[in-house]
């Protein structure tokens, strides 16, 4: 069986990643044949629905792991991006440990969790239930993002918490906590990302980031963040068609 991406998660392996927006299982087929390690299919800022996503779980495999980012941090939506067979979830705005206690009770099964147990996509629909449930705390992996100043003061604490497997760092909504929105390279918002670095690095936990451009992504990435978002589908796409439109322009 390949190693799961929980496993290569927590074994400090460089993921590289990038975020998917437009809700058609092509564009993250495009995207896992490209070469990526695994995508972000982000539930919180897009029309994706869960048939949606579902759908681009099984457009990946087996060539890129596939990371839900719930809508939020809820019990409802926690267990049910999990049972669509997601690869791991991302939740978002989780700014203290009792938070994050909430998502690891939801997102594991016992004794690490009481996640609910039902019949869907990820057991075989029953045919490969009790081995899913064996291997599930295991296998999938339970990501928090780091993604408010509120969080960056609690997560000595939030990292402290059984159950979560990597803190992911988001700069753009870090920096409009600190009345700084998109001034992600100002020295205040870059000095509290080396906070959560310091911190998470301490603590042995993994660490991921988001960054618009690869340029953004590579200094972290010498840090030691191991999982890296680079890039949206659809500002891939515009970037593309401006090149080739300038391109067949010049004389």
């Amino acid at each position: 069986m390949p190693t799961s991406f929980r496993k290569r998660l927590v074994g400090r392996e460089t993921l590289r990643g990038t975020l998917i927006t437009i809700s058609h299982p092509e564009v993250a087929e495009i995207m896992a044949l490209s070469g990526f390690d695994w995508l972000f299919i982000d539930m919180e800022h897009s029309s994706i629905s869960l048939p949606d996503a579902e759908g681009m779980v099984r457009a990946a495999a087996p060539g890129a792991h596939s990371v839900i980012r719930c809508p939020s941090n809820d019990e409802a939506w926690i267990k049910r991006c999990l049972d669509v067979g997601a690869d791991g979830i991302i939740i978002p705005r989780v700014n203290t440990r009792e938070e994050a206690e909430y998502a690891v009770r939801h997102a594991k099964y016992p004794p690490t969790g009481d996640r609910s147990v039902g019949i869907s996509r990820a057991h075989g629909y029953g045919q490969a239930f009790n081995e899913y449930i064996s291997r599930a705390n295991e296998d999938t992996a339970l990501i928090i993002q780091c993604e408010h100043i509120t969080a960056v003061d609690h997560l000595p604490e939030i990292v402290q918490t059984e159950g979560i497997d990597s803190v992911f760092v988001g700069p753009y909504d870090l920096s409009a906590s600190m009345n700084k929105t998109g001034q992600v390279t100002d020295p205040e918002v870059t000095g509290a990302i080396d906070r959560i670095r310091h911190t998470c690095q301490q603590a042995n936990m993994p660490l991921g980031i988001f960054g618009a451009l690869a340029s953004a992504v590579k200094p972290f990435e010498k840090q030691g963040f191991t999982l890296l978002a680079v890039g949206v589908d659809t500002a891939l796409l515009a970037s593309s068609g401006k090149n080739i439109l300038e391109e067949i322009k010049k004389d």
